[in-house]
This record gives C-alpha cells, structure tokens and sequence, in this order.
C-alpha cells in the first residue's frame, strides 16, 4: 500500500505550495541516488518526488485530497504523475544533471515527448588533422524554430487568440462514469481545439498560424579529438522545433573525413609513403618522414632496405577516441629512380650491373 503523500514530505495538510517545495527540496538532497548510495535510496527519493508531483500540482492535489490515491491512480499513469512538473529548477541547485523522466523512464521520456519536434541530421567534412587534434567548426543549419513575429502563438496578435468554450483552455476534457462505489475519470483530448486550449481567429502572416519559421541557424560544434569517419555526433535541443509546445528534437552530426594528400588512417594507425634514395637504401642513412602536426622526424633506415618496407613509429597517430594514447605511424619506403644522372654515375652503375648488382 501507498503511504500517504502528506505523511512521506512530512507537511501538514494544509501545507502551501512553498513548504510542500521545501519539504520536498530537504528531502531529495538527503536521498538522491547521486548523494545516497545506499539500496533503499532510489525507492525512497521517487517515492518523494511521486508525493512532490501530484501535491505540486492543485488538480491533481484536489483530486488526491477527494478521492486519495485511487484519485490518482485512475486518471494519470506514473509518466502522467511526473509530466510538466518543474523537478530540473530544483535539481539545477543542487548540482543535478539528471532529470526525472531520465531516472526512472529512460532518456528520451522527458515531459512533453509526444511532442517532441523532428531530428535533423548534417554531414560535416573535415580534415584528417582537424579528427586527430580536434577543432570548433560552425556551421548553419537550417531549421524551423519558433516564429519571432508572433512568438510561437501562430496569432496575428494576443487578441487573437480565444479560449476554448469546450475545454475552458486546459485542452483536454474528463468524462466521468459511476459504477457502483467506484468512480472513474477518463482524460482525454479536447476533441474542438486538439488540445490546444486556444482557437486562432486571425493567423500570424509571418508562419500562417504554425507558430513556427525556418531559419538559418548557426551553431558552434567541438570535434573530439580522435573522432573516426562516419561517428555521429548528437549536439541535443538544436533540431525541429516543434509545432505543438514540446521540445525540440536533435541535431546529429555525421562527420565525414576528407582524403588526405599524405596520409591514409588505418583505425588509430596512419600510413605514409614516401620515397628514399637508391644509395641510401643500399648503405643506409636517415630520411626525413612527414607527421601529422606538419613536423618531420628522422627516420634511420638500416643498410640493404628493400622497396616496401614499412617501419613504425611509436605514438605519432591518431589519439585514441575516448581513451588514453595514440596510435603508431607506418612509414613505407619506396626506391626513388632519379630521371636524369650523369656520365660518371652511369660508369659506376655498369660496373655494379657487370659485378651482379
């Protein structure tokens, strides 16, 4: 059995809204999971927060201080209990990033989410070195978002807008059934304003009554450092607005990485070729090899290399997504044939070529 609402925030029950707030805000700092990590936290603290709701709430308290909690249970489901009350306020004093919806019904339930407006997606390109090293980008976006002219009403202005008779603006309606001791309410929809509570009786121009304008929106995005071709990155709230009052929906990032002139990426890897000298492949030297922070590190080639060997250096990829260290760099080595050379060289080479080599 359900303990009473009153009785778990330990208020009075003539309590106002401002000491039922209090009494709530003492006790979720005592026993939010991210404070209290013992077992029976969590039930304690949304046992709390379901009292908070509905007695935060004048029509669900009335209804509750009618009929207790069969009042409630009848007319809401539990993400009915919990939709449009203002828990992000109080847990934003506290440090709190999560919301209630995300604790106990899962990311993407928030309040309003039946509403919520239309995910856009966008292909960035970027450059192998802006992946490895990270970069802000902005980049505009087209994207509805709420009309300016008529701030979101859809009204020409706020005369225009006219309450409606059936649902006296709460946009939605009750019926009520009798069935021995038991009563029964059903909410449902407005069926004349489609639960809006409002009629519009002379539209904005500007959006023709949606409320809603499409714009180009610029936005500022950090690349993470060691992202690889085709991740996505979700930037939250930066997608359609929508069109009924909720939320706006998700801007997702596709990043996209050009071709590289130098380098080719395998996983946290990058390879390079480049060319070496016949002699210095013969007796051996040390060349210079290109890195990706536009530097060059010498590279020791042993006596005798063929053409095609690769060699690794340590560390000098990309850095590894999410996660500590780097990846190696692969310098394959190719035999540079020159196109002119002169008398004297060409002797020494028939000489080699008479001895076998």
């Amino acid at each position: 059995m359900k303990r009473d609402y009153y009785e778990v925030l330990n208020v009075d029950r003539n309590a106002s809204f401002d000491e039922i707030k209090k009494a709530y805000r003492q006790l979720a700092l005592k026993y939010h999971p991210d404070r209290n990590k013992s077992p029976e936290a969590e039930e304690k603290f949304k046992e709390i927060s379901e009292a908070y709701a509905v007695l935060s709430d004048p029509e669900k308290r009335r209804a509750y201080d009618l009929y207790g909690h069969a009042g409630i249970d009848s007319r809401y489901t539990q993400e009915d209990i919990f939709r449009d009350v203002d828990f992000e306020s109080i847990f934003r004093d506290f440090g709190f990033g999560d919301s209630i919806f995300d604790m106990f019904f899962g990311r993407g339930r928030r309040r309003a989410d039946y509403t919520k407006g239309e995910d856009i997606q966008y292909n960035l390109e970027i450059t192998l070195r802006e992946a490895a090293f990270g970069a802000e980008k902005e980049i505009v976006v087209p994207r509805s978002a709420k009309c300016t002219e008529c701030n979101g009403t859809g009204a020409a202005s706020q005369s225009s807008l006219i309450k409606c008779k059936t649902c006296k603006g709460a946009g939605q309606v009750q019926n009520m059934r009798i069935s021995g001791n038991t009563q029964f309410i059903q909410i449902l929809t407005c069926p004349d304003c489609h639960g809006t509570g409002v009629f519009i009786k002379e539209r904005c121009r500007k959006c023709r009554g949606t409320g809603i304008t499409v714009l180009e929106t610029k936005i500022k995005v950090n690349i993470p450092k060691g992202v690889d071709d085709g991740y996505s990155l979700v930037i939250r709230g930066k997608g359609e607005q929508s069109e009924r009052g909720g939320p706006p929906g998700d801007l997702y990032l596709v990043i996209n990485i050009k071709r590289d002139p130098v380098f080719e990426r395998l996983g946290d890897d990058i390879i390079c070729e480049i060319p070496i000298p016949f002699t210095t492949a013969v007796l051996g030297g040390t060349v210079l090899a290109p890195t990706l922070d536009n530097k060059k590190i010498e590279l020791n080639i042993p006596p005798r290399t063929q053409t095609g060997t690769v060699f690794r250096i340590k560390s000098k990829g990309m850095p590894r997504f999410k996660a500590e260290g780097f990846g190696d760099e692969l310098v394959k080595v190719t035999i540079k044939i020159p196109e002119k050379i002169d008398r004297d060289a060409e002797e020494l080479l028939f000489k080699l070529r008479e001895k076998g080599l």
